[in-house]
């Protein structure tokens, strides 16, 4: 990408570093994942028990896997996403955006911004369109996609079961590819709903 990012200003790049995870980040990928599930169960399809028994070599494997990008602010692991990608035939034009987690201490920085753009970046020659999932009372969240360019297409009620309390997720979508040459149906929506 180039020219000014659409959604504001990224703070300097000296403020922090953005790569691509790999085995050796597994035992700072596992403190923060588990964090993030502990922290915000709601924001999460998997659950703080179904990994946290898990060491960091089985966390490092999963890096090496697949595309996840962390975000280090003086050295330490302050944020991390991943990219699933689609092996199907029939759904490898599309990606997933998933596992996004800020530190509180590295929210409102530009941080969240900053990363979720590499993410573009990595995902843009690979995919025509990336897809995640928020949690419907994440407003914070919520904005953070919209000014990214990310569009709601839909709900699913009821996405999420914690303690017997239930949570819907809002459904987005970021077009990475031109698709005016798709014919529009009457019933496609183009009003977001929140």
């Amino acid at each position: 990408m180039t020219g000014a990012a659409p959604w504001g200003p990224v703070p300097p790049m000296h403020a922090f570093e953005i790569r691509r995870l790999g085995a050796a980040d597994g035992p700072a990928y596992r403190a923060l994942r588990l964090e993030a599930l502990e922290r915000h169960p709601e924001s999460f399809g998997t659950a703080f028990e179904d990994v946290a028994g898990h060491g960091p070599d089985w966390f490092g494997q999963r890096l090496e896997q697949g595309i996840t990008l962390g975000a280090f602010r003086d050295g330490a692991l302050a944020g991390a996403v991943t990219l699933v990608l689609n092996e199907g035939a029939k759904l490898r034009h599309k990606g997933d955006v998933v596992a996004v987690y800020l530190r509180p201490a590295a929210r409102g920085l530009g941080l969240g911004a900053a990363l979720l753009n590499r993410l573009v970046d990595e995902a843009r020659p690979r995919v025509e369109a990336l897809r995640l999932t928020v949690e419907a009372g994440n407003g914070a969240a919520l904005r953070l996609y919209e000014r990214l360019g990310f569009r709601a297409y839909g709900r699913e009620r009821r996405a999420l079961k914690i303690g017997g309390r239930y949570h819907d997720e809002v459904l987005m979508e970021l077009v990475l590819a031109d698709d005016s040459t798709r014919p529009h149906h009457a019933l496609e929506s183009t009003h977001s709903h929140h």
